[in-house]
């Protein structure tokens, strides 16, 4: 099994994810690029204490971004939205700001 810190990368926040934690007890987390859905739910449960109730997972493409006259492309990428169970606490990622 691999490290919970491995497979959980950062947390995303954003407006959309905000709402989201709000009315449907969704949180979003980028994660390993081989990470499966059963490991995304083990590493949010042991590190965050709660119980996950459904696990989305979605591919993002890298963009191609432009350097003056040299064009690079940054990496493809995996996010996962993962519900929480009702009654659940939300996970707060940043309390003392």
């Amino acid at each position: 099994m691999k490290d919970p810190r491995e497979v959980i990368v950062r947390p995303i926040v954003t407006e959309k994810t905000a709402d989201a934690k709000e009315s449907t007890n969704t949180v979003c987390f980028e994660v390993a690029r081989g990470a499966n859905k059963i490991e995304i739910r083990k590493a949010v449960e042991t590190l965050f204490g709660v119980k996950v109730m459904e696990v989305r997972v979605v591919n993002m493409h890298g963009k191609m971004r432009r350097f003056g006259r040299f064009s690079g492309r940054r990496p493809d990428w995996r996010k996962a939205f993962v519900r929480l169970a009702p009654g659940e606490k939300t996970i707060e990622f940043f309390d003392q700001v």
